[in-house]
């Protein structure tokens, strides 16, 4: 009997660890930084690193998206997304159901995690996208 109730624990504690890579997406419990900015997406993170010639720039436009300044919005937030059109690239204040957040994350995606050339985003990049999503991804 003892050995069956440390089977049972024991699956349920390993079950409980296929969650936590999934877990980011979430958003957690922890407070949404208020200064978590499109300006600041686009500034930080877009530009320097997605924007990049053959990426999403004019000319490459991968998965038909362009992040270059003065079009990355408009290209994003409530646009669906060619690799899954049933979510929106961005969906405001749902980074769980925005198809940009989970291919910065890693998770609940099609294809290859971006960047795709490049090292992953920080976990402080990823927690800026995700904040800004969750504020309602304002043109701001």
């Amino acid at each position: 009997m003892r050995k069956l109730a440390l089977a049972i624990t024991l699956f349920f504690l390993a079950c409980g660890k296929l969650k936590e890579p999934t877990a980011p997406l979430l958003g957690g419990g922890d407070p949404i930084d208020p200064t978590a900015t499109f300006t600041r997406v686009q500034n930080e993170i877009f530009s320097p690193t997605c924007a990049q010639l053959g990426c999403h720039d004019r000319i490459g436009q991968q998965s038909q998206q362009i992040l270059v300044a003065g079009q990355a919005y408009a290209q994003t937030v409530n646009h669906a997304s060619i690799e899954m059109p049933q979510l929106m690239r961005v969906a405001p204040l749902d980074p769980a159901n925005s198809y940009l957040y989970r291919k910065i994350a890693g998770a609940g995606i099609t294809g290859d995690r971006m960047p795709q050339t490049l090292p992953p985003l920080s976990d402080a990049q990823i927690k800026l996208v995700r904040d800004w999503i969750r504020r309602g991804a304002p043109n701001d």
